[in-house]
């Protein structure tokens, strides 16, 4: 490891025309193209006899947008360039600060915004290419470390108030006795149930909706998430079918998702008439960033047994110190791109376990999946100790090396080298925003609806 110096980087726009179908349609998000901007490392060492090695992560977006992203990626990761790996890795809280350290980029994005999302996928990177040079995938470095050395790898500042570093070595010197038999458990596959959101996109009809809540259904699923804000009998409509199908006496659990679109009081009115069937929690009722109203909002619904859930617009560890701490939330869902990559999720897992909130992550777009397997199989290994459930969404995984498999209603856990998100090439290529003439479909006849914004 000490002889891999980063020589180089580049960043991709991969767009996928996910708006044709409505796949991850919601009340606020009507017609989204799903997107990677990814960050490639290039590096001066070998990987097999005919390439180097490099590492290719990305950020998750829903169309444009992504080239800005891109070109950011591309400041961030300016600043690893002649750095070897090991003296990356040897300290990585001070790595992370200093990536985010940059005076002239944090002024226009101080640990959020765009500038956030690009430091995610060139951290995400450093990871995928420090567990390709051990041969191991991301989740299982985080195993293997001691409790000192995995809270060296969080920088600690602004949330001393919640969690200090002592702190964060006792919690998990706790749950170091049963740590190899959680290992034991992600070995075969046991440590990360899956939930389903495939079924529950708001743009799907009933005949949809139906066969795919049976399909999930007979795979194994037992949490099913639907996707709300419509309108009131517009959702009881589809809450009823999904009820239909589901049951209320079969151990079926049903989440509904509201995507940032009601204000305070419209989101306490508007549960309320969707308790009668019997939702866990709803997630996203109001604007990411108001803690006060997500904390109103829990406090109204409690006495209906409805939680409240946030967290993948959340862009950093201070908003998530501010949501556990105020007992604003009852489900913890990080994003594995939108928090500065794997160092702040760790930031963020030991602050929901010392408050007692599970994580539950975001998992609902391209490359997700991929990503947040390693990271509730973290969560569930090293630090709470707490089986919890992953949202999956059966869309796109097709085109990476390495796809997320569910079988039995489980995550099958990674066990390639890296973090699970390289794309195959021929995906890249083909999906390359704007792209080449008759190499990309977006040079096509098929993109011209979306590009001129018909379909948008």
């Amino acid at each position: 490891m000490s002889k891999v110096t980063i020589t180089g980087f580049k960043s991709r726009d991969v767009r996928f025309p996910t708006s044709l179908d409505k796949t991850g349609s919601d009340a606020m998000n009507a017609a989204g193209d799903y997107s990677a901007a990814y960050c490639i490392l290039e590096t001066d060492s070998a990987h097999t006899a005919n390439s180097l090695l490099v590492a290719l992560d990305q950020t998750f977006t829903i169309g444009r947008g992504n080239d800005i992203v891109c070109a950011a990626i591309l400041h961030v990761a300016d600043r690893l360039k002649g750095r070897t790996l090991s003296s990356l890795v040897a300290d990585w809280g001070k790595t992370w600060r200093h990536l985010v350290n940059d005076s002239q980029l944090r002024w226009i994005g101080p640990e959020k915004g765009v500038i956030h999302l690009a430091l995610g996928a060139v951290v995400n990177a450093v990871w995928d290419l420090w567990a390709k040079t051990l041969d191991k995938p991301v989740w299982r470095i985080v195993a293997d470390m001691t409790p000192e050395e995995y809270v060296r790898c969080i920088d600690f500042r602004y949330i001393t108030d919640a969690i200090t570093p002592e702190e964060a070595v006792a919690l998990l010197r706790e749950q170091e006795a049963g740590k190899a038999g959680r290992i034991e458990e992600a070995l075969h596959s046991r440590a990360v149930p899956a939930y389903t959101t495939s079924a529950g996109w708001l743009g799907y009809g009933e005949e949809k909706m139906k066969q795919l809540l049976r399909g999930t259904l007979a795979d194994g699923y037992k949490y099913f998430k639907v996707k709300v804000g419509g309108s009131v009998e517009e959702d009881r409509r589809r809450l009823g079918i999904a009820r239909e199908v589901l049951g209320y006496d079969k151990g079926n659990v049903l989440m509904v998702d509201a995507n940032q679109v009601w204000s305070v009081p419209e989101a306490i009115e508007y549960m309320k008439q969707l308790s009668d069937f019997k939702p866990w929690f709803i997630e996203e009722p109001t604007s990411p960033d108001d803690v006060m109203g997500h904390k109103a909002i829990r406090e109204a619904l409690k006495p209906y047994g409805i939680g409240v859930a946030t967290g993948e617009m959340c862009q950093n560890r201070v908003m998530f110190k501010q949501l556990l701490m105020t007992g604003a939330i009852d489900v913890c869902q990080i994003d594995a791109c939108r928090l500065g990559g794997v160092n702040e999720v760790l930031a963020v897992l030991l602050m929901a376990n010392k408050f007692n909130v599970p994580v539950v992550p975001h998992s609902g777009g391209v490359g997700l999946p991929e990503y947040t397997q390693h990271l509730s199989t973290i969560d569930y290994v090293v630090v709470s100790g707490k089986l919890s459930v992953l949202e999956y969404v059966d869309h796109l995984h097709e085109h990476f090396l390495h796809p997320s498999v569910i079988r039995d209603g489980y995550y099958q856990t990674p066990m390639e080298a890296g973090y699970s998100v390289e794309m195959k090439p021929e995906s890249l290529e083909k999906y390359a925003y704007p792209g080449e003439k008759g190499v990309s479909w977006w040079t096509s006849e098929e993109a011209q609806p979306i590009l001129t914004g018909e379909k948008i």
